[in-house]
C-alpha cells in the first residue's frame, strides 16, 4: 500500500530530522512527536502541524542566512539557491549532494513522462540565476545521459539561432517565455513550427502549459508537445505529466501529498496542495502549505501510473486569485479565455476601484486590422464563461511588457 511505503520514508527521514533539525525538532516536540515511531498511521501523520512559507521566512531573517531548517553542518551542503520571490521575500534553500541527486531524479521523472531520452538535445532557455527550477532541470538531464545546450547569458535571438543550429529537439521553458521565442523567431520571418527540430516543450513555474489555450498556442508555435510540469524551490519537483497529458501526476514516490479544503483544513477532491518531501533530510518541509489550489481528477490514467491525478495541473495561487465583484476569478482562468483568440499576442490585467465598484480591466494587443473587434469579442467570451464584465483596451503591438521567467501580468490596485 503506497501509504504505508510512503511513512517508512517519513519515518526514516524523521529520525536526523528529530536529532539535529532546530526548527522541526521545535514544531514536532510541541506536538508531542519526539520519536520516528509516533507517526505509525496516516491519521498520526494527519496530526503534525502545517509549515507555511511565512514561518520559514521569520525563521531565515531570525537566523540568517538560512534558518535554523538545517539537519547538517553548513559544510555538508553543496548547492544554494533562492525563491523567485512571487508570493513574498525570497527564501534561501540549501541541499546536500545526496538531496541535489534527488532532485535529479525527480526530474528524471519529468523527462520519462514527456519521452525524453539520451538521445535528445536540450536547451533549458534560463539565464542560470539562482532560481532552482532549471539548475534542477539540468542536473537531471546530466543524469538521464542527455546533451543540454548552454545558453545563459543569452538574448532570445541568439537561443533561437542556437536551437536551430544545434537541432534541439527537446525546449525547457516558463510557457510565458516559450511564447515569447517564437514571437521573436516571427518577427525575423522564422516558422519554428516548420524549421526547428524541436518536439518537445516542458514548462514550468506558471500554469500555462495545463492551460488548453495556452498549451495549443505553444504546440502550434513550435510544431510540439507541449509538457506542464509543476514544483517549487522548498519543495521538489512533484508533478509530471505523462505522454496521455490527461491532466498533473503527483510524484508520490518522493512526496506525500494532501489536497485539503482552505476552510477546514479536511481532506478534499479540491483545495490547497499540502507536501512533505521525503527526499530532502537536509532541510525538508513537512505538511507544506503550498498555496497551489488544484483539483483531484476520478479515474485512473491510461498511462498505467498509479499515482493520483490533477484535472488542469495547479489552477492557480490561492492568495493570487481576485475577488471581483463577489466572484473568485484566477489570473490562469482569464488567461485561458484571452489567448483563445489567436490574434492577441500579449495581454495585461488590472483591478481598479473598491467595493461593489471594483472593475477589472485587460489591455491586449491584437495582430487584427480592425482590433477593437478583437477587444470586444474577448469581452464578450469573459462574460459568457464567467458572468463578469471587463473593460478591453487595445494597445499598439509591443508595447506590453514581455517575460523570460514568470509573467506578472495582473495587478490589483485596489486599497486594501
Amino acid at each position: 500500500m503506497r501509504i504505508q511505503t510512503q511513512l517508512n520514508c517519513f519515518r526514516e527521514m524523521l529520525a536526523p530530522v528529530l536529532e539535529t533539525n532546530a526548527f522541526y525538532r521545535q514544531k514536532l516536540t510541541e506536538a508531542r512527536i519526539t520519536d520516528p515511531n509516533d507517526v505509525q498511521t496516516l491519521d498520526d501523520y494527519r496530526q503534525l502541524p502545517f509549515t507555511t512559507k511565512e514561518e520559514l521566512s521569520v525563521d531565515q531573517v531570525s537566523h540568517p542566512p538560512y534558518g535554523t531548517n538545517l539537519t547538517f553542518p553548513l559544510e555538508q551542503y553543496t548547492c544554494l539557491h533562492r525563491t523567485s520571490g512571487t508570493t513574498g521575500s525570497p527564501l534561501r534553500w540549501l541541499d546536500t549532494a545526496e538531496s541535489w541527486d534527488w532532485w535529479g531524479r525527480c526530474w528524471g521523472e519529468i523527462y520519462r513522462g514527456a519521452g525524453v531520452t539520451s538521445v535528445d538535445r536540450l536547451m533549458i532557455a534560463f539565464s542560470f540565476g539562482p532560481f532552482i527550477g532549471f539548475w534542477s532541470a539540468y542536473h537531471g538531464a546530466q543524469q538521464l545521459g542527455a546533451l543540454t545546450i548552454p545558453n545563459g547569458g543569452m538574448t532570445s535571438d541568439q537561443r533561437i539561432r542556437a536551437i536551430l543550429s544545434n537541432d534541439v529537439t527537446v525546449l525547457i521553458a516558463t510557457p510565458t517565455y516559450a511564447l515569447r521565442l517564437a514571437e521573436v523567431a516571427e518577427q525575423d520571418g522564422i516558422n519554428l513550427s516548420e524549421v526547428s527540430s524541436v518536439r518537445v516543450t516542458i514548462h514550468a513555474g506558471e500554469p500555462g502549459a495545463s492551460l488548453p489555450a495556452t498549451k495549443q498556442r505553444i504546440e502550434t508555435r513550435w510544431g510540439a508537445r507541449a509538457y506542464d510540469h509543476a514544483g517549487a524551490t522548498e519543495v521538489g519537483a512533484w508533478g509530471v505529466m505523462c505522454e496521455p497529458q490527461a491532466g498533473l501526476h503527483l510524484n508520490e514516490d518522493e512526496f506525500i501529498c494532501e489536497v485539503l479544503d482552505p476552510e477546514t483544513d479536511n481532506p478534499a477532491d479540491e483545495g490547497e496542495l499540502v507536501i512533505t518531501n521525503l527526499g530532502r533530510v537536509g532541510m525538508p518541509v513537512i505538511r507544506y502549505r503550498t498555496g497551489d489550489y488544484v483539483k483531484l481528477k476520478s479515474g485512473a490514467c491510461e498511462c498505467g501510473r498509479e499515482s493520483r491525478v490533477l484535472d488542469g495541473g495547479v489552477i492557480g495561487r490561492i492568495d493570487n486569485a481576485l475577488i471581483i465583484r463577489g466572484l473568485n476569478v484566477y489570473p490562469a482562468t482569464l488567461e485561458n479565455i484571452i489567448l483563445k483568440f489567436p490574434e492577441v499576442q500579449e495581454f495585461a490585467g488590472r483591478v481598479y476601484g473598491t467595493g461593489t465598484l471594483d472593475e477589472l480591466e485587460i489591455q491586449i494587443e491584437s495582430t487584427n486590422p480592425n482590433p477593437n473587434e478583437t477587444a470586444t469579442a474577448v469581452a464578450a467570451a469573459i462574460r459568457d464563461e464567467l458572468g463578469l464584465r471587463a473593460i478591453v483596451k487595445t494597445v499598439p503591438l509591443g508595447t506590453l511588457p514581455r517575460y523570460e521567467l514568470k509573467s506578472k501580468r495582473f495587478t490589483d490596485e485596489r486599497v486594501s
